[in-house]
C-alpha cells in the first residue's frame, strides 16, 4: 500500500511531485527489486516445506533421459511465483486500478484451479488430476469475467487522437481526443493497423453494436484457454516455461509502457490506452518473480512449479496481451506456446487418422509436446532449453518491431 502512503505525502505537503512516467517506472522497479527477493530468499523455504510435506513430482516411466532422476522432485513451486508476484503488487500498485485488480483476479483464479490440480494428482495419487472438463471450465469462467469487465466497465478506454479543425474564422483550432469505449485491437504488420471487434456484427444491420459482446466475449475466453493450456504444456522440461514466460511478459511489458505514455503510443501510431501504464508493476513483479523462480528450477531444477504455476502463468499472459490490444500478436510473441501445442494436436489427430485408415496408429513426432522429441533424439535438456530461448528471444524482437514494421 506504499502507492497511497506516496500519493498522501504528496497531497498532504505539497511535494514536487515527479512525472506520471517516472512514478510509475521507480515503483516498477522497486516491484521487480522486491519479487525477485522473495523469489530467491524464501524461496527456499518454500523448498525445503514442499519437501518436508513429501509434495514430490511422481513421474511417469515415458522412456526419457535423466527423467528418473527427477522423480520426487518438491512440486506447486508455482506459489513462489504467485506470492513473490502479489505482495510487491500489493505494497506498490494502485490497487483500485481496474487493471491490477483483473490481474490480481487472474492469478488468484488460475492459481487456484493449478493447486487443486497438483493437489489431486500429489495427494489423492490420481495422476490425471483435475478432469479436464472442469479445468477447462475454470478457465471460460475467468475468460467470461474478464471479457465482461472489459467491455462494460466505464474505466476501460481508449484516448481519440488529437486533432485540428477551421474555425469559422479560418483559424487553426487544436481538438483533444477524448476517452471512449472501443472494441479496437492493434493488427500487426497491417498499414491500417486498428481492428475492431464490433464490425463484425455491425455488417448485419444497424444498432448491432450494443451486441457487439457477443463476439468480444467469446475471443477472450478463447485466447485465456488456449494460452494457459500452451503454457501448461510448455513446463515439460527444467526452466523452458519459466524462461519462455520471462521473456513474453517483459515483452508485454513494453506494449504496456509504449499504449500507456501518449506520447510514445502517439508516434507509433497505436491505441493510447489510459491508466494502462500502471501495469508496468504488475509485469515487472512478474517478471521478478519469474527469474527468481527460475534460479532454482534451472537444470537441475530444485522445484517444479506444477499447475499451479503453469496455468497461472498462461491466464496472466493472455490477459495482458488483451488488456494492452495486442492479442492478435500471441500467436507470434507466444510461438513457443504455440509450436508446444499445435505439436500435440497434429500428433493426437494424425494418431487417430492413422488408425482408423490403417489399423495401426502412427506418429509425426517421435514424442510431444514438441521439447519431448527433441529429448528422444538424445538432445540434452538444457540445450533444448536454451534454444528454446533463443527462439523465443528472436519471436520478441519480431513482436517489437511490429510497432512500426506494416
Amino acid at each position: 500500500m506504499l502507492y497511497y502512503l506516496f500519493e498522501y505525502l504528496e497531497n498532504q505537503y505539497q511535494l514536487p511531485g515527479a512525472s506520471l512516467f517516472q512514478f510509475q517506472t521507480f515503483r516498477a522497479g522497486m516491484a521487480v527489486l522486491f519479487s525477485l527477493l522473495i523469489a530467491m530468499v524464501y524461496g527456499k523455504r518454500i523448498i525445503l516445506f514442499l519437501q518436508k510435506k513429501q509434495i514430490g513430482e511422481s513421474i511417469r516411466d515415458l522412456g526419457l533421459e535423466g527423467q528418473k532422476q527427477k522423480a520426487g522432485t518438491p512440486t506447486m513451486g508455482g506459489l513462489i511465483i504467485i506470492i513473490s508476484t502479489l505482495l510487491p503488487v500489493l505494497l506498490f500498485a494502485d490497487i483500485k486500478n481496474i487493471y491490477i485488480i483483473l490481474l490480481i483476479v487472474t492469478t488468484i483464479w488460475m492459481g487456484i484451479i493449478g493447486f487443486v490440480d497438483d493437489y489431486i494428482k500429489i495427494f489423492k495419487k490420481d495422476k490425471k488430476g483435475l478432469k479436464g472438463r472442469f479445468k477447462i471450465l475454470g478457465q471460460v469462467v475467468l475468460g467470461l469475467i474478464v471479457g465482461a469487465v472489459l467491455y462494460f466497465h466505464p474505466e476501460v478506454t481508449i484516448k481519440e487522437k488529437d486533432t485540428t479543425r477551421i474555425t469559422e474564422n479560418f483559424k487553426v483550432e487544436k481538438v483533444f481526443g477524448q476517452d471512449i469505449k472501443s472494441l479496437g485491437t492493434n493488427v500487426p504488420f497491417f498499414k491500417n493497423n486498428e481492428l475492431d471487434y464490433a464490425d463484425w456484427i455491425t455488417w448485419a444491420g444497424d444498432g448491432l453494436e450494443d451486441y457487439a459482446w457477443l463476439i468480444f466475449i467469446p475471443v477472450v475466453i478463447l485466447i485465456v484457454t488456449a494460452v494457459s493450456n500452451g503454457a501448461n504444456l510448455t513446463d515439460g522440461i527444467d526452466g523452458l516455461a519459466a524462461g519462455s514466460s520471462a521473456i513474453i511478459v517483459l515483452t508485454l511489458g513494453i506494449f504496456a509502457l509504449v499504449s500507456g505514455n501518449i506520447q510514445f503510443s502517439d508516434y507509433l501510431d497505436i491505441f493510447y490506452i489510459p491508466r494502462v501504464g500502471e501495469l508496468l508493476i504488475f509485469i515487472a513483479a512478474f517478471v521478478g518473480a519469474l527469474v527468481g523462480f527460475l534460479w532454482y528450477n534451472a537444470y537441475p531444477a530444485q522445484v517444479f512449479m506444477g499447475d499451479t504455476g503453469s496455468l497461472t502463468i498462461g491466464g496472466v499472459i493472455a490477459v495482458i496481451a488483451i488488456i494492452v490490444r495486442k492479442e492478435l500478436l500471441i500467436p507470434l510473441l507466444c510461438g513457443i506456446f504455440f509450436a508446444e501445442t499445435l505439436s500435440v494436436m497434429l500428433q493426437v489427430s494424425y494418431f487417430k487418422r492413422t488408425k482408423k485408415k490403417y489399423g495401426e496408429g502412427k506418429r509425426l513426432f517421435l514424442m510431444a509436446p514438441l521439447h519431448h522429441h527433441y529429448q528422444k533424439k538424445l538432445y540434452h535438456e538444457s540445450k533444448i532449453v536454451t534454444r528454446f530461448w533463443i527462439i523465443g528471444i528472436l519471436l520478441a524482437i519480431v513482436s517489437i518491431v511490429t510497432l512500426k514494421v506494416r
